[in-house]
This record gives C-alpha cells, sequence and structure tokens, in this order.
C-alpha cells in the first residue's frame, strides 16, 4: 500500500512540474518554436555590411568568409548587435565565436597557398582557396579565416527577381513583333548601355596602363565593376584601394610600354579605309533596318507574294514547254513530209528511166 502511494505522489509532482507556468507570458508551444539567438545573431551579422567578407572555394563549395580580426572590429564598433544575445550579451567576442563554431553555424578555414608567391611580399590578404583548419575548432585573430555555414536567406526583391527572369526572357523573344517605336527605344538603350560599359571598361584599362608604366603603381578606378560576388554600393564604389604589392621593376614597366605601342602601331596599320567603313557601315545598317522594319503582316503577306510568283514561274515555264514541244513535233512532220515526197520523185524517175530503156 505504501508503495502505491508512492507512485501515486511522483505521478502528481510529474503532473504539477509538467504543468505550465501561470507567470510565463508566452505560451509553451511558442517557447518550443522559439529560434536559437546564435542562429540570429549569426543571420544578423553576415547581413551586416559593415563585417567585411568575401568568397571563396572551400572544398569545391563556395562559401563566405570572413577574418577574425575584422570580427572582432565589427563587435568593438557595433555593440548593440550583441543584445540579440539577451542573457548572454555580456560575453566576450572569443566566447560568442567559439560559441558559433561549437553549434556548426561557423567553421575554420586556412589558406591552401601558404607560400608568399614571386613578386609579392607576403601573403594574399584574401585567398581565393581554402581548407578546414585542421586543428581545433577555436578563435584567433591572428591570420585566421572563419566560414559561414549556414544557407543565407534571401531578400523578397532576390525572390521576386528570380520570377521575373522568365518574363523578361519571353519579352526579349517577341522582340520582333514589338511595335516600330518601341524597337527603335529599345535598341538606342542597349546601344547606349553597352556603350558606356565598354566606353569606362577602356578608359578604366588605359589610365591603369599609363599609371602603371609611369609611376609603377597599379591602381584601378572601379575596382569592383568585374567582381563577381558584390553588393550593388561596393560595385560601383570609384577609389581604389591601396597597393600593398612589390612595386615593379623598371624593365618590366619598360617592356609594356613596348607592347601597348606595338599594338596601337598594328592596329592603325590594319585600320580599314574609307570605303571599306562605308561598306561595313551600310551593311550593319540594312541589318538593322530588316530586324527594325520586319513585322508579322509584311511576312505573312511576303510568303503569300512568294507563292504567288512561284507558281505563275512554273505556269509560264510549262506553258513554254509545250510550245516548244509543238514547234518541234510540226517540224518533225514537215521534215517527213519533204522526205516522203522526195522518195516519191525519186521513184517516179527510175520508173521514166526504164520505160525509156
Amino acid at each position: 500500500m505504501k508503495k502505491s502511494s508512492g507512485g501515486a505522489g511522483d505521478k502528481k509532482r510529474l503532473r504539477r512540474s509538467s504543468a505550465p507556468d501561470p507567470t510565463s507570458d508566452v505560451p509553451p508551444r511558442k517557447q518550443a518554436v522559439k529560434k536559437d539567438v546564435f542562429q540570429v545573431f549569426a543571420e544578423k551579422v553576415r547581413d551586416h555590411k559593415e563585417l567585411v567578407s568575401r568568397w571563396a572555394v572551400l572544398q569545391e563549395t563556395r562559401v563566405e568568409y570572413f577574418r577574425g580580426k575584422d570580427f572582432v572590429s565589427f563587435l568593438k564598433n557595433n555593440p548593440e548587435v550583441k543584445d540579440i544575445l539577451e542573457s548572454d550579451r555580456n560575453l566576450e567576442t572569443e566566447e560568442i565565436a567559439n560559441i558559433l563554431l561549437g553549434k556548426n553555424l561557423l567553421v575554420r578555414c586556412d589558406r591552401v597557398v601558404k607560400t608568399v608567391r614571386p613578386g609579392k611580399k607576403k601573403l594574399s590578404t584574401w585567398p581565393a582557396h581554402l581548407e578546414i583548419f585542421p586543428q581545433e575548432q577555436e578563435f584567433s585573430e591572428n591570420d585566421a579565416f572563419f566560414a559561414w555555414t549556414f544557407a543565407k536567406r534571401h531578400p523578397l526583391w532576390q525572390t521576386l527577381l528570380s520570377f521575373f527572369w522568365p518574363v523578361l526572357t519571353l519579352a526579349i523573344c517577341l522582340f520582333p513583333v514589338y511595335p516600330h517605336r518601341c524597337k527603335l527605344l529599345i535598341l538606342y538603350s542597349c546601344a547606349g548601355i553597352l556603350f558606356l560599359i565598354l566606353s569606362l571598361l577602356l578608359i578604366r584599362g588605359a589610365i591603369f596602363g599609363v599609371l602603371y608604366i609611369t609611376l609603377g603603381k597599379r591602381i584601378w578606378f572601379f575596382p569592383n565593376i568585374l567582381a563577381e560576388e558584390a553588393t550593388l554600393r561596393e560595385l560601383f564604389r570609384f577609389w581604389p584601394q591601396k597597393d600593398e604589392e612589390e612595386k615593379p621593376k623598371w624593365t618590366t614597366r619598360l617592356f609594356y610600354a613596348g607592347v601597348a605601342v606595338l599594338f596601337i602601331l598594328l592596329l592603325r596599320h590594319h585600320a580599314p579605309d574609307e570605303a571599306a567603313r562605308a561598306r561595313y557601315h551600310k551593311r550593319v545598317s540594312n541589318i538593322i533596318d530588316d530586324v527594325l522594319e520586319w513585322s508579322p503582316t509584311l511576312a505573312l503577306s511576303g510568303m503569300m507574294d512568294k507563292q504567288q510568283n512561284v507558281a505563275n514561274a512554273t505556269g509560264s515555264a510549262d506553258a513554254g514547254k509545250t510550245g516548244a514541244e509543238r514547234a518541234a513535233d510540226s517540224d518533225d512532220e514537215n521534215s517527213f513530209m519533204e522526205q516522203y515526197n522526195n522518195t516519191e520523185e525519186v521513184i517516179e524517175d527510175v520508173d521514166e528511166d526504164k520505160q525509156h530503156d
């Protein structure tokens, strides 16, 4: 009896302990669904613009990574980000990073190329190829790289853009059936944008070449204009980065100067003359005019006219061929009659000769 009463008491205690806390404002289901604060913190830090990051290849996979010292300076300059951690907001930067490593939100990486390349004073600041750090996964500021392991959430505009691409593709395919004014607007807009891009790249390369040959400086204006992974703000950043590489030798600069002069002379020597340029311009203009002036109505009417012309040509050919055959037949008949008459005359002459004999 005592054992049964003891078991009943344990069940009552379990029920009381599993009962919801009346002082809690959040229902138990919402408490269970609540997201990990470190996951939210990692997503917030990754989406923040002030944390400098790059993309690299880690075991044949493209990953986004940052440097340990940049993570320390980021949290130092943005302490309000730690408020997401709630009760753990007072943790040190190293402790927070180690927790992220323990939760597999981060992975420590190391550079694949560990030797200085010829012509450079130090290793690359942002290596393009990484490998997993072979030792223990702990945070460090000294030449340490950390890659995010979770998939980044795409904003709403990127999702809408993914649905917009098929519509844009269909619109491009339907370009020939657009009205003439719409075709002109699209043509001149695309040509202007293409001319602007090519001019920007040409001027950018010319400035780099002049500064490299004369001063030995590697200065690229719009340094991220050809970057694969860059935000819109970084893409159109004008000022170049500081040149950290070793200054090239004067022999190297002289060699590239000679190559540039030789290239310019070759272009000038093989440049087309006025007549060739006029022919090319006329040819391109004809192609553009054919595209702009094409319409389904004209295409259908042209096909009908073509079929009618083919039928007429076939009929006239048949008629001409029948007339020729008829003329040939009549000529054959005439020649046959002449031959027959000549034969009769010969026979009559032979008979007359026999009678005289």
